[in-house]
């Protein structure tokens, strides 16, 4: 039976999608069977970020709708072989339910290890649809205050739900920043939002090289995407440091090298 996660963030650019994309492929890396649902209906790029939107035939209201069967509209990733998308749809659909999306959930969860569910960011209706199908949620934010503090409304939002587990990732770290006392602390997030932390993802230029033409993978920062698939497969919990390169005499010429740039 397949664990069914929902990524959700209680505002937008937040890097919920990169996470889950990234997650995905990392696990599907390490051995697991992963498929990511992107139930963003009417505003999705899961498929974009993925580098699969010419390749899509079917969507999810093909699935919905009985104009495919749930195996026809999976698109597989070309670089990671258990890694698959069923993507959205790109007109929005009202009428679309959250038993629906549960039912599609459902006929995949004895094909695969993980159910990942991109969920659209807020609290709307779409948000309803993704959390109820799932059993376990992680909650994407950001180290700056209006992130947090929606990501706090949307903890309290997922309080509702029978869910088994929450789990944070904190995205887009900065470690110089944070050493300077110009970020907010992610010990400080912890403290603010009381639920577990799941991983810690640094600021990281290809991440972002690669988001921006359909590609995934680590860049500088694999060793955190590793650390953060482990956490949620083994129920670890060893957080990147994004710090440490900033420490001592050498991290100190790092830091202000950077601050200049």
């Amino acid at each position: 039976m397949a664990r069914k996660i929902v990524f959700t963030s209680g505002k937008g650019g937040v890097g919920k999608t990169t996470v889950c994309a990234n997650l995905g492929a990392t696990l599907s890396n390490l051995g697991f069977k992963v498929v990511i649902l992107d139930v963003d209906i009417g505003l999705n790029n899961l498929d974009v970020v993925m580098g699969i939107e010419n390749r899509v035939v079917f969507d999810l209201i093909d699935v919905i709708e009985g104009r495919c069967r749930t195996s026809q509209a999976l698109v597989q990733d070309k670089n990671f072989e258990n890694l698959f998308v069923l993507p959205s749809a790109h007109s929005y659909r009202e009428e679309i339910s959250a038993n629906d999306i549960k039912n599609v959930v459902d006929s995949l969860e004895n094909s695969f290890d993980y159910i990942f569910i991109d969920c659209p960011a807020g609290v709307e209706q779409g948000f309803k649809r993704a959390v109820s199908s799932a059993n376990e949620a992680v909650v994407v934010v950001t180290p700056h205050i209006s992130s947090i503090r929606d990501a706090d409304k949307v903890l309290s939002i997922l309080s509702s739900y029978n869910l088994n587990e929450k789990y944070l990732v904190v995205n887009r770290v900065r470690g110089d920043l944070m050493m300077n006392g110009e970020m907010i602390d992610v010990d400080e997030i912890i403290k603010f939002l009381h639920i577990p932390i799941l991983g810690v993802i640094p600021e990281d230029d290809d991440i972002t090289a690669l988001s921006s033409i359909g590609a995934l993978g680590g860049g500088a920062s694999n060793r955190a995407w590793v650390l953060l698939a482990e956490n949620l497969h083994n129920g670890t919990r060893k957080v990147y440091d994004c710090t440490q390169k900033y420490r001592g005499l050498w991290g100190t010429l790092r830091r202000n090298i950077k601050r200049r740039m």
